[in-house]
């Protein structure tokens, strides 16, 4: 007589499986975006023209900037990890491209506007990635409830680096 595994043992044992995929997948889908803002950071950080500009007080300091772009790129990191884990590149195939794109544009503000001081040019990118990022929120929503949640973070983020990208135009 053969010996047969409970079907509640069977069950944990899948999932103890899971869960070991599933950790290496967080710790990658956070840590890339999470490492190319810090290399971004890292080789386009200084902002001497930011620093010099005459700034209205609720200008964020450089230290802010970079600090919320790294938790905005580990928050986004987070709800595509939460959409993929759900399935959701399958059922939302327009999700995956969207977020790179997202993560491109997001990194390229920084050399672009702090560095370059092209912030005419940078105002469009902020533009352009907060429509990305609506795009993200309405395809994550359908998949995933709390990276919905995630994406929001990210959106008031970059509307509130928008606002503060048109006013260097000006200054």
């Amino acid at each position: 007589m053969a010996t047969t595994i409970p079907a509640t043992a069977a069950a944990k044992v899948a999932k103890k499986g899971k869960a070991k995929r599933a950790l290496p997948s967080l710790a990658m889908s956070i840590a890339i975006p999470l490492l190319l803002t810090l290399v971004i950071i890292l080789l386009f950080g200084s902002g001497h023209k930011y620093r010099a500009m005459v700034k209205p007080f609720w200008f964020p300091p450089l230290w802010l900037i970079h600090l919320s772009s790294l938790g905005s790129s580990l928050v986004m990191g987070l709800a595509v990890w939460l959409v993929w884990a759900d399935g959701g590149f399958h059922s939302e195939p327009d999700a995956l491209p969207l977020y790179i794109g997202q993560v491109s544009l997001s990194i390229v503000w920084d050399p672009l506007v702090l560095v370059i001081g092209s912030a005419s040019l940078g105002f469009v990118f902020c533009l352009v990635n907060f429509g990305t990022l609506f795009a993200c929120y309405s395809r994550f929503k359908r998949v995933n409830p709390f990276s919905k949640d995630l994406v929001k973070v990210s959106l008031v983020w970059t509307g509130y680096l928008s606002i503060v990208t048109y006013k260097i135009i000006y200054l």
